[in-house]
């Protein structure tokens, strides 16, 4: 799950590249920004998951998509303490890092079959 998060980080440096190349600094701060807003509410998951594994008692089913429901929380809440904050935000980086961000996830499935 870790090795996931990591991808996620390094997908997230790439689209920080890119949003750079579309807009420069504020394009790269922008996709690293939405990169980031993906990133840190997976973390926290995974390191609940971890945790709550070698529990016993836990259910792990429940913990597992109240979770989902708390990460997903935290990733719609960032992006709207970004867009508040950040005065300099360029929205298609912010758009690229996070798509990168997550797709991470979904490439990730077929690449592991193989």
């Amino acid at each position: 799950m870790f090795r996931v998060i990591l991808l996620q980080a390094a997908a997230g440096v790439f689209a920080a590249v890119v949003g750079g190349l579309i807009a420069g600094w504020r394009g790269s701060i922008s996709a690293a920004l939405g990169g980031g807003a993906c990133i840190l509410p997976n973390l926290l998951l995974a390191l609940h998951l971890k945790c709550v594994a070698h529990r016993p008692g836990a259910g792990f089913l429940v913990n597992f998509l109240f979770g989902e429901i708390v990460k997903l929380a935290l990733i719609a809440g960032s992006l709207v303490v970004i867009a508040r904050e950040y005065g300099d935000l360029h929205a298609p980086s912010l758009l690229i890092g996070l798509v990168f961000a997550t797709q991470v996830l979904f490439f990730w499935g077929f690449w592991k079959k193989n």
